[in-house]
């Protein structure tokens, strides 16, 4: 989340004309994130978040996002709701924009994970992908390994300004990554984002998942190396490591829910390193391309070297989880 398109009241206000929401009471723009910008509302004493589409999402992608929100809301998975608009539509054009309305879902993120929120994460993310895979939805990972070749070409030049070492250690990991990447494995639609700040609790209990931006359909083990990734270290950034105990809970309430195929235990560490390199390489991208004028908190890429360094050292996937 973020603020790109700036909004006063008056705005707001003809965006819910456009509503049956009721009388607004406040707002205020959201700062945290990278992708679109976002508005809290309070219409009527009641909850929504203002989301306007910026560059990177296509148009023609919002109604996936806004069918997988709404198919997961209606089997009971905890995540927010597009609000339909005056012509029963989900997705509305404001000045040369699109935008969607959503339900706010309470509770917030946690920062320190307790190994408890990883095994509740675990089950849930494994939820999600069993009512996903039966969907009649579609959407291919935009970000996927055959991306991140190109996305490194553009980076090249300029990221030896982040870390001398960069382009060589990128290069390197890229490398194995292709070489070793898996073909087939079991997949469907992954939430693929799953940062601490994109999964709220509510009194130290799970609560739900917001930020579907980044779905599509892919690995289910990818998921799970995102997960590793986001949620499974811990430390400062120059001494990052990571936190077994943590990773072992989350694969412990996953597998309540489905098991993992040998195949893609077998994968966890590719996949893994394929996930850093992943969000490395988009951070690297979005630290060289800062928007001007826009309200946003840029995401250090350097966290992802340590993260590189364990995934490439590591052996198979009992050094994640026994």
């Amino acid at each position: 989340m973020a603020v790109y398109t700036k909004l006063n009241q008056n705005k707001i206000e003809e965006i819910l004309s456009k509503y049956r929401l009721g009388k607004l009471d406040s707002f205020k723009g959201i700062e945290e994130g990278i992708e679109n910008t976002n508005y809290f509302l309070s219409i009527n004493k009641n909850k929504f978040i203002l989301t306007i589409y910026e560059k990177r999402v296509k148009s023609e992608d919002l109604p996936f996002f806004s069918d997988l929100m709404t198919s997961l809301n209606k089997a009971n998975f905890k995540c927010p709701a597009p609000v339909l608009n005056n012509n029963n539509q989900t997705i509305t054009d404001f000045n040369g924009k699109k935008l969607m309305i959503v339900s706010f879902l309470e509770g917030k993120a946690k920062q320190n994970l307790t190994p408890v929120n990883c095994k509740s994460i675990g089950f849930e993310i494994a939820k999600m992908h069993q009512l996903t895979k039966n969907l009649k939805l579609n959407r291919k990972n935009d970000l996927s390994v055959h991306s991140w070749r190109k996305l490194f070409y553009k980076v090249k030049d300029k990221c030896i300004e982040i870390h001398k070492d960069l382009p060589k250690l990128i290069e390197e990991n890229l490398n194995d990554v292709e070489k070793n990447w898996p073909k087939n494995l079991p997949k469907g639609i992954i939430h693929a984002d799953l940062f601490h700040d994109n999964i709220f609790f509510l009194q130290d209990k799970f609560s739900g998942v917001i930020d579907f931006y980044f779905s599509c359909e892919d690995f289910f083990a990818f998921e799970i190396a995102i997960c590793f990734n986001a949620l499974c270290f811990d430390g400062q950034k120059s001494n990052l490591s990571f936190n077994v105990t943590k990773a072992k809970n989350f694969i412990d309430g996953y597998t309540l829910i489905r098991k993992l195929t040998d195949e893609e235990l077998n994968n966890i560490k590719v996949l893994s390193q394929g996930a850093a390199l992943r969000f490395l390489l988009t951070r690297v991208f979005d630290a060289l391309n800062k928007v001007e004028g826009a309200i946003v908190k840029i995401k250090d890429p350097m966290e992802y070297l340590k993260r590189l360094e364990f995934h490439k050292n590591s052996k198979n996937h009992e050094d994640y989880f026994f």
